[in-house]
């Protein structure tokens, strides 16, 4: 355990007085299925970490945005704080490396620890995701839960550790770059359709086919204007579908603004 003691205090900054809490931190539930006399997974910790992070966030905002109105800095929190952007933090240091995890389906070795398959498969496509969206895809990407749920239990167990509120803050600030700030923060695909449509007094539906072909579409008065299919989840071929609708639609105001402009 020393070893990925001294990785982790090389990615935060912290070293920890009880190591038996980093292993904790790192212990998905599935691997102790054959030892209920190790430590306990991660759940726990996760619990701590989900709080903490919302916490700091908060705290950050209030302080940073004096002026931005509740409604605005919720979203900035969410976005800074969901499952996608704590992904990308797992990603970006390698925090999955660590994970002891224990399932019958295993392929390939992680930094020592077994992942299973369908984990190994949806990290790997988040990974090349990501490269289309430098700070966050707003729903359009699958992010691994397993990736947040480290990121929660490691802050989790680093406040356990340090029995201190700002030794913590430290460190989540640093992980969490760069943060999402108002001006980087984008308008999920799904209110960007319905806010659209509302404003140009145009009816939209949806067609859920999603348990049939993996697929949402979306009309507008009437016609299709767009469709996604990802078979893996339900609301990220939702969120797409609705982005390609979006898409759709704007393109073709923009083209009858054009045309009544030359009129």
């Amino acid at each position: 355990m020393g070893q990925y003691c001294r990785k982790i205090k090389e990615i935060t900054g912290y070293e920890f007085r009880n190591p038996d809490l980093l292993r904790q931190a790192f212990t998905h539930y599935s691997y102790l299925d054959g030892d209920k006399t190790s430590t306990a997974s991660y759940e726990r910790l996760e619990y701590m970490g989900d709080a903490l992070l919302s916490f700091f966030m908060a705290k950050e905002h209030f302080t940073t945005y004096p002026d931005l109105p509740p409604g605005q800095l919720t979203k900035l929190r969410s976005a800074n704080v969901d499952r996608e952007k704590l992904a990308r933090v797992a990603l970006k240091n390698q925090l999955h490396r660590f994970l002891r995890h224990k399932k019958p389906r295993l392929v390939g070795q992680t930094g020592g620890f077994n992942l299973q398959s369908r984990l190994v498969e949806q990290i790997k496509e988040f990974e090349e995701g990501i490269v289309d969206y430098p700070m966050h895809s707003s729903g359009l990407l699958d992010a691994p839960k397993a990736l947040a749920d480290v990121v929660e239990s490691l802050v989790g167990a680093i406040y356990v550790d340090s029995n201190s509120m700002d030794t913590t803050c430290k460190i989540v600030k640093n992980l969490l770059q760069p943060m999402i700030t108002p001006s980087t923060l984008h308008t999920h695909p799904v209110t960007m359709l319905y806010e659209i449509c509302q404003k140009n007094k145009v009816n939209v539906e949806s067609r859920d086919l999603w348990k049939e072909t993996g697929e949402i579409e979306f009309i507008v008065d009437g016609e299709f204007v767009g469709r996604a299919q990802y078979r893996a989840k339900r609301v990220v071929a939702h969120n797409r579908a609705a982005y390609v609708a979006y898409q759709k639609i704007a393109r073709k105001l923009s083209s009858e603004n054009t045309i009544n402009e030359h009129a």
